[in-house]
């Protein structure tokens, strides 16, 4: 997340905010395996994973047990809204996991392979650059973010698949990134932004392939 959000300033250290995306940058995977495997099989791993782990936030929510082992491993990695009951919510992990499944599910293998690489490494990016550099601030996030959120993701864009290596892929790519940090911004206090980035950059990317080259099959990787 692009910040220093008050929530994470105040509540996370810079030592443990580069854990938390430490482990973030885990769900590189994702994308990765899902290259080398087909749309079931993925679903087939990634469904049961992401039920696992939204049992294990009504847990945290509405067991006691649960909730205090969650806080005594977690805890100095947490943000204010992930320590709270009151406030029922999914934590970070867990809206990663929607968010693949859904990727996986709806979008071509091309576009949600890039849309989800971008999410985990740009989202990265733009966190750590926004706590350390940020102080132009803007609706929680900050411009040093979301400009490095978009050059990291010009980067990101180089390795993904696409269909014939034109250039216009390439830019059509960086464009639905640039939908990627704007959604990442305004998606503050609607829907986390490990579900709205993924979403915004494939609808974005899949709408430019329609519009502007409707000859290239986007289906290439699905088989």
């Amino acid at each position: 997340m692009n910040a220093p959000a008050a929530d994470s300033a105040a509540h996370v250290s810079f030592e443990f905010e580069l854990m938390r995306k430490g482990i973030h940058m885990m769900s590189l995977s994702i994308p990765i395996s899902y290259y080398f495997m087909s749309r079931e099989l993925a679903l087939t791993i990634l469904i049961p994973l992401t039920l696992l782990f939204i049992l294990g936030d009504v847990m945290r929510t509405y067991h006691e047990p649960t909730y205090r082992l969650y806080h005594r491993i977690f805890g100095r990695m947490l943000r204010a809204h992930e320590k709270t009951r009151e406030k029922k919510t999914l934590n970070g992990a867990s809206w990663v996991l929607i968010s693949a499944t859904l990727c996986v599910l709806v979008f071509p293998k091309l576009i949600a392979i890039t849309a989800f690489a971008i999410l985990i490494v740009s989202d990265t990016v733009a966190a750590l650059i926004g706590r350390r550099f940020g102080t132009r601030k803007f609706n929680d996030k900050t411009l040093e973010g979301s400009t490095a959120f978009v050059v990291s993701a010009a980067v990101v864009i180089m390795f993904t698949p696409k269909i014939a290596h034109a250039p216009v892929e390439y830019l059509i790519a960086i464009v639905a990134a640039v939908i990627g940090a704007l959604a990442e911004v305004f998606s503050f206090d609607i829907i986390d932004d490990n579900f709205a980035i993924p979403i915004a950059i494939g609808s974005a990317l899949w709408l430019l392939y329609v519009l502007l080259l409707p000859e290239m099959n986007v289906y290439l990787l699905d088989g």
